[in-house]
């Protein structure tokens, strides 16, 4: 049943015309935290503004209930200033450090991922990009461009053939290049992309079209591995400061985790599903 209220207007006579029936849009779901509300009754932002706006707000209390910021008679969250967010920050810093690893650590996590810590190493590449933009259906897509990917894999396939589907298909520039890329290396591809070019246990070595669709925030890509350059492995010695960074990132970011989800379950959450990794701060 559609819950759209429906508004008559006109004389409302039964001979008279006029009176017909118009649909009123449905009342704005209000979010909030604790009983606060994130925005006014009309004015609920896009998802990705609201869920930052909540954790922010998530904080902005934690902070107060901590003695860090005032108490404020507030029924809608209030905008913070530069000040006031330099306090969250301060907040979360404190709350969430981490020990350095050791060298020891560092030593065993760059044992386990030597393939990452290379010198010199791409790829030359080509695409045919199916974009993923708002309003699209996605499973569509993939069935669309997943019967491009066939075409591209069958026998005696023509070698103008990839040129041209990126030229009709791609939703990338390059496609007046052919869908060509250039030489890119692990820094020039998007995570998801180098993760699989650069950095799985396999990587893989052979040229030519990629056998499955890659998946990145962008979109499905058909990939094509026309060169490659294997690069140099680097001593444990470059690369330790790198390494040691690299896991105290990933320590920061699951002890943020653990910290938002603990704020998260002892808040009271309504109009907006969040989780501790939706945070813009565990990003």
């Amino acid at each position: 049943m559609n819950t759209t209220s429906m508004v008559s207007k006109g004389c409302g006579g039964g001979a008279c015309g006029c009176g017909s029936q118009v649909a009123s849009p449905d009342p704005v779901t209000i979010a909030s935290i604790n009983g606060i509300a994130l925005h006014g009754p009309n004015a609920r932002p896009d998802e990705e503004s609201l869920r930052e706006q909540a954790f922010t707000e998530l904080l902005r209390q934690q902070a107060v209930q901590m003695g860090f910021l005032p108490r404020a008679a507030v029924l809608e969250t209030p905008a913070l200033g530069a000040s006031e967010r330099s306090v969250l920050e301060a907040m979360v810093d404190a709350a969430v450090q981490v020990p350095a690893p050791t060298k020891e650590e560092c030593r065993r996590y760059f044992a386990a991922r030597k393939n990452q810590y290379l010198i010199g190493q791409a790829v030359h590449l080509r695409h045919i990009l199916f974009a993923v933009t708002p309003g699209v259906n996605v499973q569509s897509l993939s069935v669309h461009a997943d019967k491009a990917l066939i075409s591209l894999l069958g026998k005696n396939v023509p070698i103008d053939l990839f040129g041209k589907l990126a030229a009709e298909l791609s939703n990338c520039p390059s496609s007046t290049q052919g869908g060509d890329l250039g030489w890119l290396g692990p820094q020039d591809c998007a995570p998801e992309l180098a993760s699989i070019l650069f950095f799985q246990a396999e990587v893989p070595v052979g040229l030519g079209v990629l056998p499955r669709l890659v998946h990145t925030r962008f979109g499905f890509h058909i990939i094509e591995i026309r060169e490659r350059r294997e690069g140099k492995p680097l001593d444990f010695a470059d690369v330790r400061e790198r390494v040691a960074a690299q896991l105290a990132l990933q320590s920061r970011a699951k002890a943020l985790h653990q910290y938002m989800g603990l704020l998260l379950g002892q808040a009271r959450v309504e109009g907006i599903t969040l989780k501790a990794f939706d945070s813009p701060l565990v990003q």
